[in-house]
């Protein structure tokens, strides 16, 4: 890990150790803290309107799609904890993957993911046909969401995804 990861790391890691998040989430968040857990933990940056559908519920499915294979592209699994974090602003809520999807993408690939269209929140929107231009797409089912106290971090790197720690079936490099 570079220096400049580890500065926005490192705070990431203190508070997170702190937090005593109730639920599901928080306990598989613990447990993975712990070395109790296989699974792994991510943090993924979102846009408004995205970031608040998903503490209102009405945003299940989280999507990334990229031009080349990269995070979190068959890096992900069930199990696995997703750190929200604002744009520009801070971690401020956490969520458990319960499903994941990977596609190569093409014509009949797009027709499986308009299905989930609802749960995407996709709509009509710029934003969407953008995404017509990637290869690769992974969708993840999140559940149980919840805010946690603002963690400030100086992350200004452009990754919209960060494998903080990999789950151990999946033999990819952590940070933590």
């Amino acid at each position: 890990m570079d220096q400049s990861t580890e500065f926005w790391i490192r705070p990431i890691r203190d508070q997170l150790s702190t937090l005593r998040a109730e639920g599901p989430t928080g306990r598989q968040l613990s447990q993975i803290l712990a070395g109790e857990s296989p699974n792994g933990l991510h943090l993924a940056v979102f846009i408004e309107p995205y970031l608040s559908f998903i503490f209102e519920g009405k945003k299940t499915i989280e999507s990334r799609f990229n031009m080349v294979k990269q995070a979190p592209f068959e890096q992900v699994s069930p199990g696995d904890v997703l750190l929200l974090k604002r744009s520009g602003g801070p971690v401020c809520g956490i969520c458990l993957i319960s499903n994941v999807w990977f596609y190569r993408l093409n014509p009949n690939t797009w027709r499986e993911i308009e299905g989930f269209a609802a749960a995407l929140c996709m709509d009509k929107s710029p934003f969407w046909e953008k995404r017509k231009a990637s290869s690769f797409a992974t969708l993840m089912q999140i559940e149980d969401a919840i805010k946690i106290p603002d963690i400030f971090i100086d992350k200004v790197d452009p990754r919209s995804w960060v494998v903080l720690l990999a789950s151990s079936n999946l033999e990819q490099p952590s940070l933590f």
